[in-house]
């Protein structure tokens, strides 16, 4: 039987930072969720024989990097829709639903004990770019710049050289700046200018006033909505298609404030035929001083209880129509 004396006191401080290591890797929080799992699992079973070679940080993540590597070998990798084309010029186009080979990035819930620290390595855009790169890439880039392990040490828990790593990581900091992933100034969640945006937007959706929307979008912001293909650029295409097709009517929707990936988001709900809310999705906003730079809405309705909000289906707020 392994020796489990001191197992849990030394691992369980790590376990939100695997998890975060996990999530930039696979763009997914129930992969995330998995992949630690397994990574406590094998550890549970070694530890017993584990040296102290290197440390219990170091030990972990070479277990969590190449378990993620496992997973990634299949065609597995994440995407936004703007990943799959260019935008629709016309609001009133037909949408196009991605059919099941397509597999969506999902949005994180944030944990305040450590978003502060890794806010900008978290942001949807960036997350969503690593997906471009190769696997091992990828796992070079973040163990390096996001967590700065050593370039030593990252060959050992990849199991190559730290030439092969030290080039690798320069591929992968040249493919994302092809991918133009700066951040630029991004407020912050919690400042009062981006919750007063948030708080504008939900204000906006919940009324269907998409005069609101409009003062609020940049002119150059994007929109994009899980599962559809469609996605949109420029604030003279998006509100169109959001006045046109899917403000609906004053109470059509009701929204929760919350965030995801250190950036202001809403948990959404819409109304059914019977006055009732079911959950929709999350809808994760870029936000700068001056405004709303993008909206990507994430139409999957487990993901507002891995949001913590439920019970589903939500009652109809009183006043509203459909109410009852």
């Amino acid at each position: 039987m392994p020796d489990h004396d001191g197992f849990a006191e030394a691992t369980e401080p790590l376990r939100r930072e695997l998890f975060g290591h996990c999530y930039r890797m696979l763009g997914s929080v129930q992969d995330a969720e998995d992949a630690v799992q397994e990574t406590y699992l094998r550890a549970w079973k070694s530890f017993g024989t584990f040296e102290g070679r290197s440390s219990v940080r170091t030990w972990l993540h070479q277990i969590a990097t190449n378990r993620c590597l496992t997973e990634l070998a299949r065609p597995s990798r994440r995407l936004l829709p703007s990943g799959l084309g260019g935008p629709e010029e016309d609001p009133d186009a037909a949408l196009q639903v991605a059919g099941a080979e397509v597999r969506w990035l999902q949005p994180a819930p944030d944990d305040p004990a450590v978003i502060v620290a890794e806010r900008e390595s978290v942001r949807l855009a960036l997350v969503a770019g690593l997906q471009h790169l190769p696997p091992k890439q990828r796992a070079v880039l973040l163990l390096r710049d996001v967590l700065a392990f050593p370039a030593d040490d990252v060959a050992v828990m990849l199991g190559t050289s730290t030439a092969s790593v030290k080039s690798a990581l320069q591929r992968a900091r040249a493919r994302l700046a092809e991918l133009s992933l700066t951040t630029g100034r991004v407020t912050e969640p919690a400042a009062p200018r981006a919750r007063e945006i948030l708080d504008r937007y939900i204000a906006a959706f919940e009324n269907a006033d998409a005069a609101a929307l409009e003062r609020l979008l940049l002119a150059d912001a994007t929109l994009e909505a899980t599962p559809l293909r469609t996605w949109f650029a420029g604030r003279a295409v998006c509100v169109p298609f959001l006045r046109r097709h899917l403000l609906g009517s004053p109470g059509t929707w009701r929204m929760f404030a919350t965030s995801a990936n250190g950036q202001p988001a809403a948990a959404a709900y819409l109304r059914d035929e019977q006055g009732t809310y079911q959950a929709y999705g999350i809808c994760v906003l870029t936000v700068t001083e001056a405004g709303i730079a993008g909206i990507t809405s994430f139409g999957d309705p487990e993901l507002v209880a891995t949001f913590g909000f439920g019970p589903i289906p939500l009652p109809a707020r009183p006043g509203l129509p459909g109410s009852r």
